[in-house]
């Protein structure tokens, strides 16, 4: 298969709204036979996998994502009833792996089938629902594999032998965390399994978009996982500006990546302090805890908040800068870029630290690959992918961050490229501010005549975030769907722990920092 955009078979659709921007195609499927041989192509020539979801107005479909080197691949493929009378689909997990617990979602969610899938245990489904709350129509008939009423617990997989021991911890934690149950499969101190049960803090976010104002759902957008706030809101509002074949203004895009870009420091800030805390030094969970704090009260100075909310919106943004914001928002990037610097030495230089995070935690630069693994995690294990250096969408072309990557794949690599992104999203603000074009705070985009689909994709601080849209006529919400970076990332935790201490474990997790509000959508 040629990989080369656009386009990439016969019969797609690409829409590329943003000047320079991201490739985002649509490639729709009647067969179960063309939607695994473009996914088997797809996989072929390199794709990533990123994430699968269904809607069920107005017929049942089910969405796949892909990420290629080129751009982003949406496969769509439309269901039809078997002889039992269920919507069926082939599973993709196959093929990539990672589709398996998208598809074990859907079907909770939506009664579709995944034929082929070999886990057929629940996710998000917690032996609550007598019928998949999404199913079409509601209360309709599902098959006996997929009714919830009266199964037992959960069916975590063992380790039998002699010796062997078992540790549940979660889904409630010690300390102020959301919900998620671990459960450790474990011979003395050794870790030889581990398995994640989400889906806790599930919240119906697709069902809550659905009839909703354009404005409304950025709102909705925004408070998805609330330290990304500004990569949701981007996202989604470069699906609305896509499925309304609109171009937001040259400053609109830069103000946009100069949030992203705060967002991504005070989430690294805070990763690096937390790190170090659980590897036995405090002193880093307070130095790197002031920084980001004095960071948060910048926001609040300069942004009117201090997590970012609400100022990613489709259309434009909320506020702009005016030149004292910004002479003062360059002094302390030169200042925070001087701190990180001299505490980056003394990590480097401690040995105790380094004795913790070396060849912990390794997650083989084999099954990132594997897994289609992005993101700081990704990256941390030679997986050259960052969309902001890769794709260089408008303004990423003009001051192209370098690439941060490590090798080793264990906590050290993972703070090493954190560290390193740090610096380069202070040189990528620091060119953003000395080079704003004209401030444009919001524009006016047409109002769909049609019904009109749309797909947004940035690099988030954890790594590519994902928004799909269906928009009705006038604008209103049809359908929605949002791809944190956190449901591809869990499963590679459960791949990095074995053969560590039970006392790793939360070094570990730590250096993944992934969400579970992210996940549970």
């Amino acid at each position: 298969m040629d990989s080369s955009l656009p386009p990439v078979s016969p019969g797609g659709l690409c829409l590329i709204p943003l000047e320079e921007g991201i490739p985002r195609c649509f490639f729709p499927h009647e067969n179960s036979a063309t939607y695994l041989e473009h996914a088997a192509d797809l996989k072929s020539t390199g794709g990533r996998f990123l994430g699968l979801w269904a809607s069920a107005s107005p017929f049942p479909r089910i969405y796949s994502s892909v990420l290629l080197k080129e751009g982003l691949i949406l496969m769509v493929l439309s269901l039809g009833k078997d002889a039992a009378g269920d919507f069926v689909y082939p599973s993709l997990s196959r093929i990539f792996p990672s589709a398996s617990r998208f598809e074990r979602t859907v079907r909770d969610l939506f009664g579709f089938i995944p034929a082929g899938l070999e886990d057929q245990r629940p996710w998000v489904d917690h032996a609550h629902w007598s019928i998949p709350p999404l199913s079409v129509p509601p209360g309709t008939r599902i098959s006996s594999q997929t009714s919830s009423m009266g199964r037992p617990d959960y069916p975590f997989v063992r380790v039998k032998g002699p010796g062997i021991h078992e540790i549940p911890v979660g889904p409630v934690h010690a300390g102020i965390i959301e919900p998620g149950h671990f459960r450790f499969q474990v011979l003395g101190e050794k870790i030889l399994r581990v398995e994640e049960r989400l889906g806790y803090a599930h919240k119906g976010v697709d069902g809550l978009f659905r009839g909703r104002t354009i404005m409304e759902g950025a709102k909705l957008a925004a408070r998805i996982s609330g330290d990304s706030t500004v990569a949701h809101s981007l996202a989604f509002a470069q699906a609305v500006e896509q499925a309304l074949d609109f171009i937001p203004a040259a400053g609109v895009r830069f103000m946009r990546a100069f949030l992203l870009e705060r967002e991504r420091l005070m989430n690294h800030l805070g990763d690096l302090g937390a790190i170090g805390n659980d590897a036995g030094l405090a002193f880093a969970l307070s130095q790197f805890g002031r920084l980001k704090e004095e960071l948060l009260r910048k926001n609040h100075l300069h942004f009117g908040s201090r997590y970012l909310f609400d100022l990613v919106r489709p259309g434009g943004i909320a506020i702009f800068l005016g030149d004292p914001a910004i002479r003062d928002l360059l002094t302390e990037i030169a200042r925070l870029l001087e701190e990180v610097l001299e505490l980056q030495r003394i990590y480097d230089d401690h040995g105790g630290l380094q004795d913790r995070f070396q060849n912990t935690g390794i997650l083989s630069p084999e099954i990132a690959t594997r897994m289609g693994i992005g993101g700081v995690v990704g990256r941390a294990s030679a997986q050259a992918w960052d969309l902001r250096s890769g794709h260089r969408c408008d303004p990423y072309h003009r001051f192209p961050p370098a690439l941060a990557l490590a090798h080793t794949g264990d906590v050290a690599a993972r703070v090493r490229v954190r560290f390193l992104e740090i610096q380069e999203s202070l040189f990528l603000s620091r060119a953003l501010l000395e080079h704003f074009p004209e401030n444009v705070i919001k524009e006016e985009f047409p109002i769909n005549p049609d019904i009109t689909e749309g797909i947004g994709i940035i690099e988030g601080f954890r790594g590519e975030t994902v928004s799909w849209v269906r928009l009705s006529p006038g604008g209103i919400i049809q359908a929605a769907h949002h791809l944190d970076p956190s449901a591809i990332l869990w499963p590679a935790l459960e791949m990095a722990v074995p053969g560590n201490l039970v006392a790793d474990f939360p070094l570990i997790n730590k250096s993944f920092n992934l969400s579970y509000s992210g996940n549970d959508l």
